[in-house]
């Protein structure tokens, strides 16, 4: 049987497991990451391999995992623990990967680092998710992306640059060839439209972000 080109990496962020959270992890290989070994029981999943310096696993987390095998890395690196996790799961052959605990915690520097990461990646080639349970994110790179979200549901997009030609359907507030300056807040707080069919963006140059919330229909 072919393995799963699907990886979930789990990371030290808050998640809130759902039916939507176990749907994107569904059928994918595991591999956790320093303190992210803590979802693992939450999501019922074993991972394949745990990598990391371990500064924020207590010792009772590790006894709970005898038998996961390891990659000890030392503390002083230049690289995050979700980032070799990355690295790890690209040698094992991923296509997909999903980022879990990956945008809410206590280190926003960490939160942001995965969200550049995973656009980064996507630039490579990769299909990125990134997910807390509360909230979602999939990187907008040129071109055309559909993110499937309940309808009403609040999203934003985040550009990591200027964004020239951005088009947005099926929302509340569509877009057409849309040219937003890095910086302008103009992209934040869109609703996903009630039409069938999932939020369809469309950009010409640039690179971004949409952060959605699937369980948010607050308004804006």
């Amino acid at each position: 049987m072919r393995q799963s080109e699907t990886f979930t990496l789990l990371l030290g962020g808050a998640l809130v497991v759902d039916d939507r959270v176990r749907r994107l992890v569904d059928g994918s290989r595991v591999i956790a990451a320093d303190g992210g070994m803590v979802h693992a029981e939450a999501l019922g999943v074993v991972p394949e391999v745990w990598v990391g310096d371990f500064d924020s696993t207590d010792a009772a987390l590790l006894k709970r995992f005898p038998d996961i095998a390891r990659k000890d890395f030392p503390p002083a690196k230049n690289a995050t623990d979700g980032a070799i996790a990355a690295e790890e799961a690209i040698e094992r052959g991923a296509k997909r990967i999903v980022m879990a605990g990956a945008l809410q915690g206590e280190r926003t520097d960490h939160g942001m680092m995965n969200m550049l990461l995973a656009v980064r990646l996507a630039e490579a080639g990769y299909d990125m998710v990134l997910t807390s349970g509360a909230e979602e994110a999939r990187p907008l790179l040129p071109g055309a992306t559909e993110i499937g979200m309940p309808a009403g549901a609040l999203f934003s997009v985040l550009g990591f640059s200027d964004l020239s030609g951005l088009s947005i359907e099926n929302a509340v507030y569509p877009l057409d060839g849309f040219e937003a300056p890095f910086g302008l807040p103009r992209t934040v707080s869109n609703k996903a439209g009630d039409g069938d069919g999932p939020v369809r963006f469309g950009l010409k140059s640039g690179r971004g972000i949409v952060i959605f919330r699937p369980h948010d229909f607050s308004g804006v």
